[in-house]
């Protein structure tokens, strides 16, 4: 028998309701961020394959990631009409079969238009599985559950990384890419059969007129719009290092394989844990304390790459990747509590922010590596988290004015 809240019904922790939709979301996190991201240790030979410069390499991803923001300007409406399921079952299945058809794709403007639609496509699920968890689950467990999705999507981006990153190795990138669709393909089934139908939806008319009003209500709150601005810096800071680090790699003085390129992404299991144990520290401590604390251990990080000593480089994108997933996590169950009304779009404007920051920091990073390369880079990095430092301080202050966590 399931265990609900006496009074509104809303899922809890501990409960098989719970579990389903843990293992349905984590699963479709998993699904749309290994079909955005398994391009990424990819770049170096798809700048051989279809000439193109370095930065023009990190097009596919930076595309993608800009109409997936676009996109979910949008998609947290349409599912206000048509449901939240609905919505994310349709997305799932056109992630994949769109990844299946970039991979025997000769061209590449055509791969650069396949690309924009799996941007298109993913938004139906990352916005969308947000304001799920926030309309669905037991105010005292979003945290929780929101850390347990983004691990999801922090597997997800580190199995598209390393399947593709290893495999490639052995066969051709095309090859590496269908097998990643084809996981995908059968994720998507898994997801429709599983996924607890909505407890709490109410269908809205899709109006023009509200589209406006729910934007201005969401930008009015300070801490929103400061969060937003969060999500821009954690994910342009995060994409720019993942980007160039294959490049930095493979030449001097480290020359190592695209399978050892590939490895790499393993750092992703410490945001596996740091994820849902952000929202533990948040409890503890605070989401205002735990923070700015995950921007510091960034720079951190930062620093450590510096080192042209394989081991300290690596231990340096272990805490970064860490802080990262961490720091996410707080900024978007945050955003989940912090929105009164409008939860969707609150969630939609965040990752709109997020994925902006991916896409804009993403490419701009590239003109800095061509200019002054992997130390340039990371500067770059560092002023950027300083001023993420900075949002986290003022969000702190609000907080502490507000005296509401």
């Amino acid at each position: 028998m399931l265990k609900v809240t006496e009074s509104e019904n809303y899922i809890e922790y501990g409960t098989s309701a719970f579990t389903a939709v843990l293992v349905s979301l984590f699963l479709a996190g998993f699904a749309i961020f290994s079909c955005l991201y398994c391009i990424q240790p990819l770049m170096p030979i798809l700048a051989d394959f279809f000439k193109v410069s370095v930065t023009q390499s990190s097009f596919p991803l930076s595309i993608s990631t800009i109409a997936l923001a676009f996109g979910l300007l949008i998609t947290g409406f349409i599912s206000d009409y048509f449901g939240r399921k609905p919505v994310m079952v349709i997305a799932l299945f056109s992630v994949a079969i769109l990844l299946l058809i970039s991979a025997f794709l000769p061209f590449w403007s055509l791969f650069l238009v396949v690309r924009v639609f799996i941007g298109i496509a993913v938004s139906g699920v990352a916005a969308v599985a947000m304001t799920y968890i926030g309309e669905e689950i037991a105010q005292k467990d979003i945290g929780l559950a929101m850390g347990l999705y983004i691990s999801g999507t922090a597997i997800g981006g580190m199995g598209g990384r390393f399947i593709a990153g290893v495999l490639v190795d052995f066969v051709s990138w095309q090859a590496a890419t269908a097998v990643i669709g084809l996981i995908n393909l059968i994720i998507a089934f898994i997801f429709y059969k599983k996924l607890p139908a909505s407890r709490h939806f109410q269908s809205y008319p899709i109006r023009f007129s509200r589209f406006i009003r729910s934007f201005k209500e969401n930008l009015k709150d300070s801490k929103l719009k400061l969060l937003f601005l969060q999500g821009f810096i954690l994910m342009g800071c995060f994409v720019s290092v993942f980007n160039y680090m294959s490049f930095h790699l493979l030449d001097q003085p480290f020359n190592l394989s695209q399978v050892w390129i590939g490895c790499l992404s393993l750092v992703y299991l410490a945001g596996i844990y740091s994820a849902p144990r952000a929202a533990e520290w948040g409890r503890k401590w605070g989401r205002h304390s735990v923070l700015p604390w995950m921007l510091v251990l960034m720079m951190f990080g930062v620093f450590l790459m510096y080192s042209q000593m394989l081991y300290i480089a690596f231990a340096g994108l272990l805490i970064f990747t860490f802080a990262f997933f961490a720091g996410h996590s707080t900024a978007s169950s945050w955003v989940s509590v912090q929105a009164l009304q409008y939860k969707a779009v609150a969630s939609s404007l965040y990752l709109f922010s997020y994925y902006l920051g991916s896409s804009l920091l993403g490419s701009v990073s590239g003109l800095v590596w061509e200019y002054s390369q992997w130390n340039g880079l990371l500067a770059f990095m560092l002023v950027l988290l300083f001023f993420g430092v900075y949002i986290a301080w003022r969000l702190k202050q609000l907080t502490k004015a507000s005296s509401v966590v």
